[in-house]
């Protein structure tokens, strides 16, 4: 089970159990906390099997503080500053999982989304798969370290860390040189993301504006000319 929906298990058994031990203060029926851990459960393994667990990160989201929302915000911006200058085309982005679910993707699958279709066949194709090795490590460490950046600690990128051991230990990278990469990769985005502070900036707000994949190419570019 998902930890989202772990979590809202958590908060539901909580609240009935309130339920139950208030209830005789309160002259609240028996069989109201039953009907709810029924219809809880019910809800909850319906979302699971039925819907993969859309509708708990749906719920979630709807509640997220505005601190929260403003961290995915930074922690995308990265990835997407990093993937422009260094060539990986974007293919949209969705900063919420409401934004992620309209846009026919999984609810858990928002944050940028990137083209790779071309890009892959190339790179393989001129034998330079450790230069993308390079990039797409950077990339995905690059949501780390704008977060970092901008609060002194990361809460996400756990799911990004996960992406980056998989493609290393499918190549035949270590455990020593997993992690080694890992920092590598980290540090490279951390010195690009310094590089083009004011077209991060300016990226941040356009993102936070919903602009286009188009648009933000372009607040890039203007905020580099005019650097």
């Amino acid at each position: 089970m998902q930890q989202v929906a772990l979590n809202l298990v958590a908060i539901g058994i909580f609240a009935v159990t309130l339920t139950t031990l208030t209830g005789p203060f309160l002259h609240i029926s028996p069989l109201v906390p039953a009907g709810l851990t029924f219809g809880a459960l019910t809800l909850l393994t319906t979302d699971r099997f039925a819907w993969e667990g859309q509708g708990a990160l749906l719920l979630v989201d709807a509640f997220a503080s505005d601190e929260q929302r403003d961290r995915v915000l930074h922690h995308e911006a990265g990835h997407f500053l990093a993937a422009y200058f260094l060539g990986i085309p974007i293919a949209g982005y969705a900063l919420t999982a409401w934004e992620a679910f309209r846009q026919q993707q999984p609810a858990g699958a928002g944050g940028v989304r990137f083209d790779t279709s071309a890009l892959d066949y190339a790179e393989v194709a001129s034998g330079k798969v450790a230069l993308a090795v390079d990039r797409f490590s950077t990339v995905w460490m690059a949501g780390i370290a704008a977060e970092e950046r901008t609060y002194g600690s990361a809460t996400g990128g756990g799911d990004d860390r996960g992406q980056l051991k998989t493609m290393l230990r499918s190549l035949g990278f270590s455990l020593q040189a997993r992690n080694q990469k890992e920092r590598w990769a980290k540090l490279q985005a951390q010195a690009l993301l310094e590089r083009h502070a004011d077209a991060y900036i300016a990226l941040v707000e356009a993102m936070g504006a919903r602009t286009s994949v188009e648009e933000c190419y372009q607040v890039i570019q203007e905020r580099c000319k005019t650097a």
